[in-house]
């Protein structure tokens, strides 16, 4: 019986002491440790409920249109089409393209930037590309660049997806 009594006490003073922090603006959970001892409060992000892009975040097409195009060219000018050679090449086009846009974007941005690269062999036949995706179309932006030489193809399309 001394010990259910011990339980309800501890309970008891348990409640007391998270209805004070919670009052006083502290919690045990605000402050992050380390193995060194205390760090400082932990960061905690409210959502901030925005559901459209502000004036100033519209994605920028005409400027990822640009960069497509300078990374195009340095890439590419003057290749000739080589599949294995050409695997490599597409990846590292669209890693660029991707942290440029990204970059021009800044750091409180809101966009999921999605980068698709597409490079084929140029036998003088036609190639037609083609996406479909569902979005917003008030605020989600893409911009697409063709880049033809004799021996090769290059479409890059840029998506900037507001997510909230």
């Amino acid at each position: 019986m001394a010990m259910r009594g011990l339980f309800k006490r501890k309970v008891t003073s348990l409640i007391l002491q998270t209805r004070r922090d919670s009052q006083s603006g502290a919690s045990s959970s605000s402050v992050a440790q380390d193995e060194e001892g205390l760090k400082g409060p932990q960061v905690v992000y409210e959502n901030t409920y925005q559901l459209a892009p502000k004036d100033s975040q519209k994605f920028p097409t005409k400027k990822a249109e640009d960069i497509m195009k300078n990374v195009f060219l340095t890439h590419l000018l003057d290749s000739k089409y080589n599949s294995d050679t050409c695997k490599n090449l597409t990846t590292q086009i669209t890693e660029t393209v991707k942290t440029q846009v990204k970059a021009e974007l800044g750091n409180n941005n809101r966009f999921k930037v999605v980068v698709l690269v597409m490079i084929g062999a140029n036998y003088g036949q036609g190639a037609r590309v083609a996406s479909r995706c569902l979005w917003y179309p008030q605020y989600d932006r893409f911009a697409q660049y063709e880049y033809h030489n004799e021996s090769l193809f290059a479409v890059g399309i840029v998506y900037g997806v507001y997510y909230e």
